[in-house]
């Protein structure tokens, strides 16, 4: 089940004596297709019965136990990632209780601690793409000629490029805040820019693609550039690591805080920072 709540974890971890038993299935696992990966950092209840943010535990499983199986390698928008994103199913997989990694229930509190790093490279990553777009984008229309004169004259494709430099350039400076803001005072502390680079720089990125598609013709839609792999990959990233409508569901909450203070409980819930696959 999962989905962006991470509380929504079924899959079972149980102890048995020395060991823990792990029954469940998960999907999108990242990387698990790849010859290289060896060991899964799986992420489970050890008890569903205690406080909402204490029933998950993470606990290292290699693939290669006895009950592991890879069912498949998930296509997005029709495109294979080479190292792959998988379905995997756990029946009745049993490794030894010292692969747990902390302690039982504090599965939360670790994959909390890596979403803003984490949401900070993707946002690194996907302004490269940005970039890249850009460029084809303007390199494309200055030697395309329609209607008896270069596309780069067309006014409409010069408010595209206009616009794709300006808002790439925003998003740049709001990432590189958040990052200066982790740097100073903590990844609990930036939640709220951390979120908003998370929300800002992927739907900027699709709106240059979108873009450098568009002045690309049918060449944008084929694999002859690297454009619709690129927005096929950053759409998804608009649901990876918390879709949109959690990181505005945080800002949002965190704003209503400052003029609501005595009734902070109304704007919170719990998994704020939900993120789960």
């Amino acid at each position: 089940m999962a989905s962006s709540d991470a509380t929504n974890i079924e899959c079972s971890i149980r102890r048995e004596g020395d060991e823990y038993v792990i029954n469940g299935r998960k999907w999108w696992i990242s990387g698990a297709a790849s010859h290289r990966c060896k060991v899964a950092i799986l992420m489970g209840k050890t008890n569903p019965e205690a406080a909402t943010h204490l029933q998950q535990s993470m606990i290292l499983v290699p693939l290669d136990t006895p009950g592991v199986t890879i069912e498949r390698a998930l296509p997005v928008f029709g495109y294979q990632d080479r190292e792959g994103h998988c379905e995997i199913t756990f029946t009745d997989v049993r490794v030894p209780a010292s692969n747990l990694l902390g302690q039982e229930g504090g599965g939360f509190a670790i994959a909390q601690a890596r979403l803003g790093p984490g949401r900070i490279h993707h946002c690194m990553r996907t302004l490269g793409a940005a970039e890249r777009a850009l460029e084809l984008m303007c390199r494309r229309v200055v030697d395309r000629t329609a209607f008896g004169k270069p596309l780069a004259s067309q006014g409409v494709i010069q408010t595209w490029i206009a616009d794709g430099r300006m808002e790439i350039d925003q998003a740049r400076l709001l990432t590189l805040y958040a990052a200066w803001l982790m740097d100073k005072v903590g990844n609990k502390a930036a939640r709220t820019e951390i979120s908003a680079i998370k929300v800002v720089a992927p739907n900027v990125a699709l709106r240059v693609i979108d873009h450098a598609i568009q002045a690309h013709g049918g060449a944008g839609v084929s694999d002859d550039t690297p454009l619709a792999a690129m927005y096929a990959g950053i759409r998804t990233l608009r649901l990876a690591d918390g879709p949109d409508e959690v990181h505005r569901m945080v800002i949002a909450r965190r704003e209503l805080r400052r003029f609501a203070e005595g009734d902070a409980d109304t704007w919170t819930s719990a998994g704020d920072l939900g993120s789960a696959r």
